[in-house]
């Protein structure tokens, strides 16, 4: 997986990459020709005492050096630049695909793996890329070269290479391997530290209502140390990396002044050479230990490469039709015929046959118990989630055949939980409608019930909503959420719980304030409370996944059990009233 990301994302960047290649060639290659100047320095220069040469020579150097340091930062340069626009590539696509995702695709991954995947997880694959410019292009280049420099210099010394640099590669290659596993696991445990902290950042009010801090303070500690048991061990392994290069290092340092030195008393060798054929083995085994070091990092990536293949190869269950209908005729009318939808792997369906319709200027109410399925039918109208079998209709036309855009362009749909994004009141007021004037949000804030409390803050329209609205109150969302819908100005509006946080009062005069700015649209209400839908056109009672009833209010009281019993148990506690 982590090949087939690196070609995808990496084909438009193939010439940056090319010159990255042949800077990093020349810049090692002048790396290679110092040792062998500075070899004609001492056994032609300072042995002969020759000034002229070791000056004509030494500036030669210089000249190779400068070369070897501009090819160096230009490829460094390069390499950052594409791995930077790598992964803002790996980032965007990513982040597109998720958006595709239907709820069920979300739950599946859920979000804190999600967010993971695409910071941490591109981090390290980008990261890689990075390495792989400045070293690991450079490391065979290094080890070729290098191996026919020294054997240049001098072959009597040449079965220290085939000693050093194969117990170099065999050490190293064996911590690595053991370190595999544990870069599988931190992701894991990342992911499982995020889900925690975000549970309780987005629970702060639950957790300290409950005195439950030392608890949650307990479940954040036992992931944090999970990912730093992990952690520790594979930093244990990795700390092992340096004491093996510097032992193999300072031995063949050792072994080649050893033995070179019988060579040099011999004659076989001037110490030039000898000195040429020590920085050699130097750098032959400083380009293994960079190749080692990128060894480090491939796994690691390969794993984050492979959580990232997962989610892209990810196909959304809701997808677009291959030939959509962008305009489907007639005003916005809602039909649900034989609905039926069940989760996967689920012993029971959610929704089963369930049958009604919604015509324009009517107002359709869905009532009934807690997990009786009302907010996955408004998800099913919306295409948030498909269904099972059955269809689901706007106009006549399937909304499998209708393209996402043209459809939810026509609804307006406030969410049981109100979320509000960081910003001002206009600008969360504007997703409904970007293009939309002062005059409509404060029009749409009259009819919700919000002109007031927005008119009362110092900054009216522009005052700061913190992420999540987190800085309101739940009714205060609940009425900035519907009136975000209401600049939209549907066909077709679904409120899914949406008066619930609102005391008796202002529900009232909310719904009565709706009336005539929904009069030509397709409405549906889902609710808990019988004064929300007392007065719609028409009721739908939900038990268990199934329609019970259909009808007005004072009809269902007589011929719904079930409708009859949620009135009466709400009149008991004065609900209703």
């Amino acid at each position: 997986m982590l090949i087939q990301l690196l070609r995808t994302y990496l084909r438009p960047y193939h010439r940056p990459l090319a010159a990255v290649v042949v800077l990093q060639f020349v810049g090692t290659i002048a790396s290679l020709y110092l040792p062998s100047l500075n070899a004609d320095i001492i056994d032609l220069g300072v042995a002969r005492g020759d000034t002229g040469f070791i000056v004509r020579t030494g500036a030669w150097m210089l000249v190779v050096s400068l070369v070897q340091i501009v090819c160096s930062i230009a490829a460094v340069y390069l390499g950052a630049r594409t791995a930077m626009a790598y992964g803002r590539d790996v980032r965007a696509a990513l982040f597109a695909h998720v958006n595709s995702f239907s709820a069920r695709e979300v739950a599946h991954f859920g979000a804190p793996s999600l967010i993971t995947r695409n910071t941490n997880d591109v981090q390290q694959v980008q990261m890689l890329v990075l390495m792989s410019c400045t070293m690991l292009v450079a490391a065979p280049i290094m080890s070729v070269g290098g191996v026919v420099m020294a054997l240049r210099e001098d072959l009597g010394l040449s079965w220290l290479l085939l000693v050093s640099v194969p117990v170099l590669a065999l050490g190293l290659g064996q911590v690595i391997r053991r370190m595999v596993p544990g870069f599988r696991l931190m992701q894991t445990r990342i992911d499982a530290v995020n889900r925690v902290l975000r549970e309780q950042i987005s629970g702060i009010r639950v957790v300290r209502a409950f005195v439950r801090e030392p608890y949650e303070t307990r479940r954040f500690a036992a992931a944090n140390t999970d990912l730093t048991a992990t952690a520790l061990h594979t930093g244990r392994l990795a700390a092992l990396v340096f004491p093996i290069v510097m032992l193999v290092l300072n031995v063949s340092s050792v072994a080649v002044l050893w033995f070179g030195a019988g060579r040099v008393d011999a004659g076989a060798i001037e110490v030039g050479s000898l000195t040429a054929f020590l920085q050699y083995l130097m750098q032959i085994l400083m380009a293994v230990m960079m190749a080692t070091f990128m060894l480090m990092m491939v796994p690691r990536a390969a794993v984050c490469a492979e959580r990232i293949g997962e989610v892209l190869a990810t196909e959304t269950s809701v997808t677009p039709p291959p030939e959509p209908v962008t305009a489907p005729p007639g005003r916005a009318e809602v039909e649900l015929r034989t609905v039926r939808f069940q989760y996967p792997g689920a012993a029971e369906p959610v929704l089963r046959d369930v049958s009604f319709r919604v015509t324009p200027g009517t107002t359709t109410a869905i009532i009934g118990s807690t997990g009786a399925g009302k907010s996955t039918l408004l998800a099913l109208i919306s295409r948030l989630i498909d269904v099972t079998s059955g269809a689901v209709l706007v106009d006549g036309v399937n909304v499998r055949e209708l393209a996402p855009e043209a459809l939810w362009q026509r609804i307006g749909l406030v969410p049981q939980r109100p979320y509000l994004f960081t910003g001002t009141i206009a600008s969360n007021l504007r997703h409904g409608n970007p293009d939309a004037t002062e005059a409509e949000l404060w029009a749409a804030l009259e009819v919700a019930q919000a002109r007031d409390f927005v008119a009362a803050m110092p900054d009216g329209l522009d005052a700061p909503v913190a992420q999540g609205g987190t800085n309101l109150s739940g009714g205060q969302r609940q009425r900035l959420a519907i009136a975000r819908a209401l600049v939209r100005r549907p066909e077709i509006y679904l409120f899914d719980d949406s008066f619930s946080a609102l005391d008796l009062g202002t529900d009232a005069r909310l719904r009565a304030a709706l009336r005539p700015v929904t009069a030509d649209a397709a409405v549906v209400v889902v609710a808990q409370r019988v004064a929300t839908v007392a007065d719609a056109d028409r009721i739908v009672v939900l038990e268990n996944g199934g329609v019970v009833g259909i009808g007005q209010h004072a009809e269902l009281l007589t011929t719904c059990p079930t409708y009859a019993e949620i009135v009466a148990s709400q009149q008991s506690t004065g609900v209703t009233a």
